[in-house]
């Protein structure tokens, strides 16, 4: 005891010379040199050397020696480790330690204008000026959660806005902050997450993606002009050749999109996943990015209650089973990557995470590099910590083991030289086997449990077993027994004795009062308990996990849809083109494309499907769709919001791909809502499930771009707070377009006029400031981006059209365009299409004179005409949507199907690919089991470029699969809780359904 407290003042002492460097000292200066030699230890110098019985040295806040013959210097303090392990400690480079906590108080109503006082930037989600350092103060209590973990170090940054400002990398010691800072400026740090900033922009995913796009586009400008003074794009330009980190947590899809948002800048960005990499692992390794990657593994789901199983999406439970396998996916597949305690709520299961992501396939040097040497690396600090050499900071643990298992101890954890002392170093582990000799008597002793509570047990004989009252102090040992085998003693026996290196001494009082000695001698290890054989496996026994699916929801496929070579005998084939209908007609799909139509064809190898008695038409396409959007379909946020685009935020996970698939939906635009009167840019995609957003979307097709007219983006009906945003009237929505259009013009004239300077004039001139908003509006003025618009009530069609006409362009297309009927001719004058609803009206104000003949009389006027859905579950049945403009108008049978197939081809300007059944367009057909335009007809395969992506005769077996899987994870769920293990109650898992009106309010929170 007295040699602890020794050490414990020689210690302090040590952190006294530390602070005496900088500050005055209050008292006796100690100069004493605060070297301490670890003998007799597993030294492991970084992730591949290990070098046993190995010593370390450190002097102050260095190392001066690792290896194997070290010599220990003169006055150097001792520990022997017995054999111990010595690790670097860890490095975590996702915190916010010793950081103020974010506010954020919203007003009563919409917040157009930036709150932070000073000449920063026009948004408050851009906190490029944000320095970790200066605002960094030492967090003790945070940094001791971290420290018994087995951190030595964080690079601490603030997790509040779009762009987040620079990171601090720091040691969690206790001393001034000047002296635990290591790096002052190691990190650059984005997110899509605009944080505490109550300002409306950006209200959208797509709108936090814009913002940092022209974020970066005004740095760059800003470099080279002299008009004005931008703090945040100054710090902005003074980061950008700092480590650039990018959070996209929240959705494996977000990696994809900030990796696309770097390639368009040059940026390479260190990227900050969720623990679902695996789910699109092709993908995310095709980034060539470095992951930090959280391994907050769920727990099990109670599933005992089978109405709360159904509360569990099949997609949770999958998950459940392959999060640990995250690592070990991202292993095999050669990807870099960063190991994060972020996002667990008990820092102490750290250990008890990995050892699970091990027990499935991680290699235990990959962890431990994972936690060292690549963090270390990436920040530029490798010299410094992440491994055991001379000349590094002495930050290492003292273990008993792998740090890598839960029952490993973490005995120390030293920060640049300084002792944080967790578990007593002197500790030992007594379980097993002992002869035990009491004066004359000899007894088996066995010792289990844990070592700081062990139970001792007296075996006399083969039968008789006696406990023994024992109490463990350290190094010193107190027991009492009454023997039962009387033949030998009688009477209770007391025993006090000392802990050795190879058993127990001591003397004992025996019950005739008289002293002895007695001795315990370790003779081996305890029997380990015999595993269950084969075939006695419980309900908690792990079976096989299940495979990959694409994408990682309920109908996911284990393997990609590939196109084929499909040969469709005999079927009534919809042309949608001047053929008309071809009875017991062939038709040849091969390599995607559409490459014969006629009777009695063949083909070698093909696969062959008899069309006898089913209908065989072009593939549905849906104009106006709202589906595989993340994180809102409205920017709302401003009246012109042309620099966002849905392409950004195309969720290729998104359960109504599959379900309208089922409908015979093969192409889709995908359009920003009708929040605002110049809205976002489109998507244009293919229903590819299973693909990755990039896949999914059509290359080479057309831009497009949403307006919008009517109540929603004069904000009728937002409530009585939304009275500041313009427009508040209808003739204020023309004040916008006119503005828009106005300032365009003005913009390209700037461009134009720079860009006929010459070379020598350029270099004396400043480029003029490029707006994404501008430049989108531009597109449209050239012919080079077109317009689809919402839009309801005549008057406001005349209007736009004229604004067009002003300004020398055409709009493409009004959609909804519930009073087209009234303005049909002028529609047609114009070169404008209608994509509208069958037969909806009277849903609010504006749609009052709505009537469902209107598909019909702008058909009758050579309009074309589409039908399209707004909706996700409308976007299922366009086919009857279509039919019904046979009821209302006696539209005829082929002109009806053709406003879902070749005319909204037209309106998307994709007619010359799809839309019909014609050799040489895309193979995008769908086979029918009845007259297409039936209520009872089905979609049994829908078919994108030869693929088959639906199909009806599997879908009994695939929802069996899902039943069975589902089967399979629970009862692997009911093993974890039978098994005492931590469950977690299911929670119904939502989806908002977009719609063109559809406003969040915090898009951070949604997928």
């Amino acid at each position: 005891m007295i040699k602890k407290i020794l050490l414990a003042c020689m210690c302090l002492a040590v952190f006294s010379l530390k602070a005496q460097d900088t500050y005055q000292v209050n008292g006796v200066k100690d100069e004493r040199p605060g070297i301490h030699a670890f003998t007799n230890a597993v030294l492991h110098v970084d992730y591949q050397t290990v070098i046993p019985n190995a010593t370390l040295i450190i002097e102050k806040s260095k190392i001066t020696a690792a290896g194997d013959g070290v010599n220990i210097p003169k006055g150097a303090i001792v520990h022997d480790l017995m054999g111990k392990h010595i690790y670097p400690s860890f490095i975590e480079l996702s915190s916010d330690l010793g950081l103020p906590d974010k506010e954020s108080s919203r007003g009563a109503g919409p917040q157009l204008a930036p709150t932070t006082k000073g000449a920063y930037n026009a948004n408050d989600a851009i906190k490029a000026y944000y320095d970790a350092a200066s605002h960094f103060t030492v967090n003790t209590k945070d940094a001791e959660k971290l420290k018994k973990a087995g951190f030595g170090a964080v690079l601490t940054h603030s997790k509040d806005g779009l762009v987040r400002g620079t990171g601090a990398f720091v040691a969690l010691g206790t001393e001034a902050e000047n002296l635990e800072i290591l790096k002052e400026r190691a990190s650059s740090h984005f997110s899509f997450d605009k944080g505490s900033s109550t300002q409306d922009n950006p209200s959208s995913l797509m709108g936090a993606i814009a913002l940092i796009k022209q974020t970066y586009l005004d740095a760059d400008w800003y470099k080279n002009q002299n008009k004005m003074v931008d703090l945040s794009l100054e710090a902005f330009n003074n980061n950008k050749n700092l480590t650039q980190f990018f959070d996209a947590g929240g959705d494996k899809l977000n990696i994809l999109r900030a990796d696309k948002l770097g390639d368009e800048f040059g940026v390479q960005y260190i990227i900050k996943g969720n623990g679902d990499e695996y789910q699109r692992l092709a993908e995310i390794k095709n980034t060539n990015a470095t992951l930090i990657i959280p391994v907050n593994f769920p727990a099990a789901y109670d599933v005992e209650d089978p109405l709360d199983a159904i509360n569990v999406s099949y997609e949770s439970m999958k998950h459940w089973e392959m999060a640990p396998y995250n690592l070990k996916k991202l292993q095999d597949a050669g990807v870099e990557f960063i190991i994060t305690s972020d996002g667990l709520k008990d820092l102490s299961k750290l250990s008890e995470m990995l050892e699970k992501a091990i027990e499935v396939g991680l290699k235990e040097e990959l962890a431990l590099k994972a936690l060292t040497f690549t963090p270390a690396k990436t920040i530029g600090m490798e010299s410094k910590v992440g491994s055991l050499k001379k000349g590094m900071l002495a930050n290492f643990i003292i273990t008993d083991g792998s740090p890598f298992k839960k029952d490993t101890k973490i005995f120390e954890n030293w920060v640049q030289g300084n002792i944080n002392s967790y578990k007593d170093i002197s500790e030992k582990d007594l379980n097993g086997k002992y002869d035990l000799t009491i004066g004359k008597l000899d007894f088996k002793l066995q010792i289990s449990g844990k070592p700081t509570k062990p139970d001792f047990h007296i075996i006399e004989n083969d039968s008789v077993k006696t406990d023994v009252k024992s109490s463990v102090d350290k190094t010193l040992v107190t027991l009492s027994f009454e023997p039962k085998d009387t033949v030998n003693a009688t009477g209770k026996i007391r025993l006090s004795g000392w802990i050795t290196e190879n058993g127990l001494n001591g003397k004992a009082e025996m019950a005739d009062g008289s002293w002895v000695e007695w001795s315990a001698k370790r003779t081996g290890d305890l029997e380990k308990k015999e595993e269950k054989k084969e075939d006695e496996k419980s309900a908690g026994d792990k079976e096989e996990p299940g495979k990959l699916i694409y994408p990682f929801v309920a109908h996911g496929l284990p393997e990609k849809p590939t196109s084929e070579t499909i040969l469709i005998k005999n079927a009534t084939v919809w042309t949608s083109e001047a053929d008309g209908v071809l009875e017991a007609t062939d038709v040849l799909l091969q390599n995607g494309k559409i490459a014969k139509i006629g009777k009695n064809l063949s083909a070698s190898g093909a696969r062959v499907i008899d069309g006898t008695g089913k209908h065989l038409t072009p593939g549905v396409i849906d104009e106006h769709s709202h589906i595989a959007i993340s994180r809102g379909v409205n920017e709302g946020s401003e009246a012109v919001t042309a620099e966002v685009n849905i392409e950004d935020v195309v969720d290729s996970d998104d359960i109504n791909i599959y379900r309208q698939l089922s409908g015979g939906v093969t192409s889709a635009q995908l359009l920003h809502g009708s929040a605002n009167p110049i809205g976002g840019r489109s998507a244009i995609i293919k229903l590819k499930w299973g693909y990755g957003p990039e896949e999914l979307k059509i290359k080479g097709a057309d831009k497009f771009i949403k307006f919008a007219l009517g109540e929603n983006v004069k904000q009728s009906n937002w409530g009585d707070r939304n009275t500041v945003r313009f427009p508040q009237t209808r003739m204020g929505v023309e004040g916008v377009f006119e503005d828009a259009f106005t300032r365009a013009l003005a913009y390209e004239k700037e461009w134009k006029t720079y860009n006929s300077l010459s070379k020598k004039e350029k270099a004396n001139a400043s480029a003029p400031r490029r707006n994404l908003e501008m430049e989108t509006i531009v597109e449209i003025l050239n012919g080079k981006r077109f317009i689809s618009c919402h839009s309801y009530v005549q008057s406001e069609i005349n209007m736009l059209m004229h604004v067009a006409n002003r300004y020398n362009f055409k709009i493409n297309t009004f959609t909804h365009i519930l009073e087209g009927y009234k303005v049909a001719d002028k529609m047609k004058e114009h070169g404008v299409g209608g994509s509208t609803f069958a037969d909806w009206w009277a849903y609010k104000f504006e749609v009052n004179d709505a009537i469902p003949y209107n598909a019909a009389l702008m058909h009758g006027q050579g309009v074309v005409t589409a039908i399209n859905s707004d909706d996700a579950e409308m976007g299922r049945r366009l086919n009857q949507e279509a039919a019904k403009t046979i009821k209302y108008g006696d539209v005829e049978e082929q002109e009806a199907l053709k406003m879902v197939t070749i005319n909204p081809a037209k309106l998307l300007h994709l007619d010359n690919r799809t839309g019909s059944i014609k050799v040489g367009k895309d193979a995008d057909v769908v086979l029918w089991t009845d007259h297409p335009l039936s209520i009872y007809a089905k979609a049994e395969k829908t078919i994108i470029e030869g693929a088959v992506f639906y199909d009806l005769d599997k879908e009994t077996e695939i929802l069996a699969g899902i039943q069975s899987e589902r089967a399979r994870l629970i009862r692997e769920m009911q093993g974890d809780k039978k098994n005492g293990k931590a469950t977690q109650k299911g929670k119904p898992k939502s989806q908002i359904i977009y719609h063109c009106e559809t406003e969040i309010e915090n898009y951070s929170s949604l997928k």
